[in-house]
């Protein structure tokens, strides 16, 4: 399995997320979110995983700009910021309201200890793609070959150090949200051992 082996959706709202994320995020978090959709989708090719392309791909392009100067909310956790601006966009692109909740709920529990792939797929691959792409964990299921193509078309660019700061930032500021929390249980040192670095 290698990258062509997983097609990025090409609908109006996947280039427009694309656009979006681009616009706002730096590149090593752009990159990231573009990883993120890569394994997840790459997860669901191997495991026979049904989901919604599209909405996953939108998920995965805008569940970081909560974190963003532009989106960050003065008292949300970044993952609800972001699933208020995923609804917006959604309704820009013509989705309707169901739909616009349900790729909220994506990003809102991508910061969750996961959810059962039967009840929400979408969910699922996108807690576990930012899992593997920030921690490592879960990486060692991923293909070699699969893992070497995303990481040569999508470098790190040193996103470890670029989302510790974040995250760090944000827990000062909101010390109740889940980036307070994430770092509390051991995170940075997660972060540091992920083996996707050492590719």
């Amino acid at each position: 399995m290698n990258l062509d082996d997983v097609t990025i959706p090409d609908s109006a709202a996947c280039r427009a997320a694309t656009e979006v994320a681009a616009a706002y995020c730096t590149p090593a978090l752009f990159n990231h979110s573009v990883r993120s959709y890569l394994w997840a989708a790459g997860r669901a090719k191997l495991d026979d995983i049904e989901f919604d392309a599209e909405l996953l791909y939108v998920a995965a392009l805008l569940h970081d700009l909560g974190l963003v100067e532009e989106f960050d909310n003065a008292g949300l956790a970044f993952e609800v910021s972001g699933g208020h601006l995923a609804w917006v966009f959604g309704a820009a692109a013509g989705w309707p309201a169901q739909r616009r909740a349900h790729v909220a709920k994506v990003i809102v529990e991508h910061m969750g200890d996961g959810v059962d792939v039967t009840l929400d797929p979408e969910s699922h691959l996108l807690e576990y793609a930012t899992s593997v792409d920030i921690s490592g964990r879960g990486a060692e299921a991923v293909p070699s070959e699969f893992r070497s193509s995303v990481l040569e078309r999508h470098p790190r660019l040193g996103l470890p150090a670029e989302f510790l700061a974040c995250f760090r930032a944000q827990a000062e500021r909101k010390p109740h949200t889940s980036p307070a929390a994430a770092l509390r249980s051991g995170m940075a040192t997660r972060v540091a051992a992920n083996p996707l670095d050492r590719d």
